[in-house]
């Protein structure tokens, strides 16, 4: 098992591996992408919305969460 706060630093790597950018594909179907900005996460949906990761690798029930300071919509 992954521990929770590598989870943000696996993101990262992979924002960094993929020159810049990531792709996440949502449960829904949807695609979210992740870039860095400085040292932060931010994702952007597909409609052309921005969200910004505030507080990463929170341990829940269910699972682990990342805060995020606007709500992102599917198309």
């Amino acid at each position: 098992m992954v521990s929770a706060n590598a989870l943000s630093t696996a993101v990262g790597k992979m924002i960094k591996d993929d020159g810049g950018k990531h792709t996440i594909k949502t449960v829904s179907g949807g695609t979210l992408v992740a870039m860095m900005k400085g040292d932060k996460i931010v994702l952007h949906d597909e409609n052309e919305g921005t969200a910004t990761v505030t507080i990463a690798d929170v341990r829940q029930s269910n699972g682990v969460i990342h805060v995020i300071d606007h709500v992102l919509l599917p198309k």
